[in-house]
């Protein structure tokens, strides 16, 4: 595997997902990632039971493992002045440090950026928030289902017109997942403009920004037209070659023709019908168009006629784009998937950004505190001064 980031050493202050799953993804980049947690107790989301429906019971708590692997715990107390010395002397050593502690927590704990430059004026300062570090909630905390999901207008356009409640976010951490991997980009791209500059910076992600940056075209066209468009409908009264069709055994068919008419020579060759290339309510773009709906009305009587084998079988020589809804058990499953490395050995999936044509891969999580003597020593700690920390609950 190609690592990347080999020779970084990240420092870590942040529970949840969001802002550790974006050092998890540098840490399968080859970055040393230390993860600074509360003593004992640990990161909190190591407490976590459940990820949208499904137990995080088993072998591995998955959820944490995802946002965590490859990493090195130090337990370490920021509350005390003891603690906080240790982490300044962390911080001498780092290229990065990575939080998602609000501006009072960060100013309380000595982890503004003044007081992080006093210990490294080098260090890239990397923070992940709700709502960003300006305006009147820049202090106010939030998950990506209600600040990345809802707030952005994500959630808006995934629910259907007339449905009974707001779509739900698709996976567990979806928002955190995505802006982790962003963040991880922009501080790559700070660790670059340090080397052929020589000058630090910030870097600055929020679930809101990152959900609007999502939503863009959305938002984009909401503000040239100054109104907010339906979301699509399961076939775009524009185009039927763009519209999802259910099969005789209730599976899904998207098609993904978006020149539509264009590809309709195409279509009809494919599933064996040149009558419907002939009909004069098909055979030109004129009047094709005329006749959006009785195309829509005939993919859905093709479709509903036979199960998904038989589609899969004649749709493989389309030269066009389509594909079948898959659950996320089949989508893990797919070969495609598998042929690439997506998922790694762990089961979980691996930060899709490949180096040298290798998949990424990095170790498991570690338990709270694990490597906490290990790190102390390599400060220069002797082993009666790290007994001494853990006598007094400073580290653990």
């Amino acid at each position: 595997m190609h690592q990347v980031m080999k020779g970084i050493r990240v420092i870590e202050v942040a529970q949840y997902v969001f802002v550790p799953v974006a050092s998890s993804v540098l840490a399968e980049w080859g970055a040393d990632v230390i993860k600074v947690e509360p003593p004992l107790t640990g990161d909190a989301y190591r407490g976590l039971k459940r990820t949208g429906s499904l137990k995080t019971d088993g072998a591995t708590n998955y959820a944490f493992e995802h946002a965590n692997r490859g990493k090195r715990s130090i337990g370490l107390d920021l509350m005390t002045e003891r603690g906080r010395s240790v982490l300044g002397q962390l911080l001498a050593t780092a290229d990065v440090l990575i939080t998602n502690l609000l501006p009072d927590s960060r100013t309380r704990l000595g982890l503004d950026l003044d007081r992080v430059r006093k210990d490294n004026p080098q260090i890239i300062y990397a923070r992940g928030t709700a709502l960003g570090e300006r305006g009147s909630e820049h202090n106010r905390g939030g998950y990506d289902h209600a600040t990345y999901w809802a707030r952005s207008g994500a959630q808006y356009g995934a629910t259907p017109k007339g449905a009974s409640r707001p779509s739900p976010m698709p996976s567990g951490a979806f928002g955190d997942t995505t802006a982790g991997l962003a963040l991880a980009g922009g501080i790559a791209a700070a660790l670059l403009s340090r080397e052929r500059t020589g000058e630090a910076t910030t870097v600055d992600l929020s679930l809101l920004g990152h959900g609007l940056w999502s939503m863009a075209s959305s938002i984009a066209g909401a503000l040239v037209h100054d109104e907010a468009t339906d979301p699509l409908p399961r076939v775009p009264a524009f185009n039927p070659l763009a519209g999802t069709y259910r099969t005789q055994d209730g599976r899904w068919i998207v098609l993904g023709m978006l020149q539509g008419f264009h590809q309709w020579a195409e279509f009809t060759r494919c599933i064996e019908r040149p009558d419907w290339a002939l009909d004069p309510r098909f055979s030109t773009e004129a009047t094709f168009g005329e006749h959006l709906q009785d195309v829509e009305r005939a993919l859905d009587e093709l479709f509903g006629a036979a199960p998904l084998s038989h589609w899969r079988t004649v749709l493989s020589n389309l030269d066009a784009v389509w594909e079948v809804l898959q659950d996320p058990l089949e989508a893990a499953n797919d070969a495609q998937t598998r042929s690439n490395g997506y998922i790694n050995p762990r089961r979980l999936v691996a930060s899709p950004v490949q180096f040298g044509e290798q998949p990424a891969h990095a170790g498991s999580a570690p338990e709270a505190g694990q490597q906490t003597e290990e790190i102390l020593l390599s400060l220069g700690f002797s082993w009666d001064e790290i007994a001494d920390l853990k006598r007094v609950g400073v580290t653990s």
